[in-house]
């Protein structure tokens, strides 16, 4: 399982997105868009992903 909160990416936000890595990015990628006004790319939550994961 994946799982994405906006708060380690500096949003002070309550926001988690749970489940498989494609639904994660999904969900993060819409959260991130309507509620912050930042659209990642895939490729960005990806790479935070990669990151969480110490790749």
């Amino acid at each position: 399982m994946t799982e994405l909160k906006c708060r380690d990416y500096g949003f002070e936000c309550d926001f988690v997105a749970n489940g498989e890595t494609e639904e994660v990015i999904v969900d993060f990628r819409n959260h991130t868009e309507e509620e912050h006004g930042i659209d990642y790319s895939k490729e960005a939550i990806m790479q935070f992903l990669l990151r969480k994961q110490g790749l």
